[in-house]
């Protein structure tokens, strides 16, 4: 478990270095005294770890940018991944003070170590021939964040959290999409799921487990359309293929609310774990820490937890 004294930990990812495994989080001063307030004051911070379970903080690896910058406001949830020349990068989402924090984007940094991290040029947007721009009438904010970046055959792809334009509002969250050949260059392309009965599809991840690619996502019974089932957390989706396209639809939930922001990770042992954070006790109030991972497996066409396992 991760814990910090001073400081509200949720969103997190983990990048294995081949020595440890590095963990990427967001984090915001508990001085602020409601938790509702961290997300415009969030910080990415790093820890490091032997074991996924004991945890060593490390300096801040981004905070927000002085102004004007489309991420002087805040940096968000993101991933970490190493190209072809041996360098680190991290892609993340910022937010700007010039659009009060509503307005989305994907940005980059650079890291030689992962510790020192410097900022590139690159915003990836959202496209507006097939996503929701900034409507107030329709949602609370224009979504292009939590970028995932991996791998598939000879290029790079980027699933990022966005909104279709058309139909139910309630219901138009889908992954986005964007694909590059030197994860300089990015072209944004269509989205890879339809409507869900899902408001918006948080931190989205794919991975490979036993063979089986799976989607993850989160969404919190608030953020779903009145007609879709389920308790909300943590959902998990089978695919044919790591590109999709995913039938959001068919999600079940992988963990309740309890637990959020949750990714798949290999411990080194082959076993895949989730790896999420604690975010609500059972009186309904925030937590803001790291939990220990859970391994996961396949129950037919179902993942789900096995504690203990």
């Amino acid at each position: 478990m991760l814990r910090l004294a001073s400081s509200w930990v949720w969103d997190n990812w983990v990048v294995d270095d081949g020595e440890r495994y590095h963990l990427f989080y967001l984090k915001a001063s508990r001085s602020l005294r409601d938790p509702d307030r961290r997300h415009q004051r969030a910080a990415i911070g790093h820890a490091v770890s032997d074991d996924l379970r004991a945890w060593e903080e490390l300096p801040d690896a981004l905070v927000h940018d002085d102004p004007p910058a489309p991420d002087d406001q805040a940096t968000w949830t993101g991933c970490t991944v190493r190209a072809d020349d041996g360098s680190w990068r991290l892609f993340y989402t910022g937010c700007s003070r010039a659009e009060a924090g509503l307005v989305q984007r994907v940005l980059c940094a650079r890291s030689e170590d992962l510790v020192v991290w410097e900022r590139t040029p690159l915003v990836v947007e959202a496209d507006p021939r097939w996503y929701e721009l900034l409507d107030p009438a329709a949602w609370h904010d224009q979504a292009w964040r939590d970028p995932w970046v991996f791998r598939d055959g000879d290029g790079w792809h980027l699933l990022v959290t966005a909104r279709g334009r058309q139909g139910d509002p309630a219901e138009r969250g889908v992954i986005g999409h964007a694909v590059s050949s030197d994860l300089e260059s990015w072209t944004v392309r269509p989205p890879l799921s339809g409507p869900g009965g899902f408001g918006q599809l948080e931190v989205p991840s794919v991975q490979v487990v036993e063979g089986r690619p799976v989607l993850l996502f989160s969404c919190l019974r608030t953020e779903m359309a009145p007609g879709r089932e389920g308790v909300g957390g943590i959902w998990a989706v089978p695919a044919a293929s790591l590109l999709g396209p995913y039938d959001v639809a068919a999600a079940t939930v992988l963990h309740d609310p309890r637990r959020y922001a949750g990714h798949l990770v290999r411990e080194r042992s082959g076993r895949w774990v989730l790896l999420a954070f604690d975010h609500m006790d059972d009186d309904g109030r925030f937590v803001g820490t790291v939990a220990d991972p859970v391994p996961v497996a396949w129950e037919g066409d179902r993942l789900v937890l096995r504690p203990g396992g």
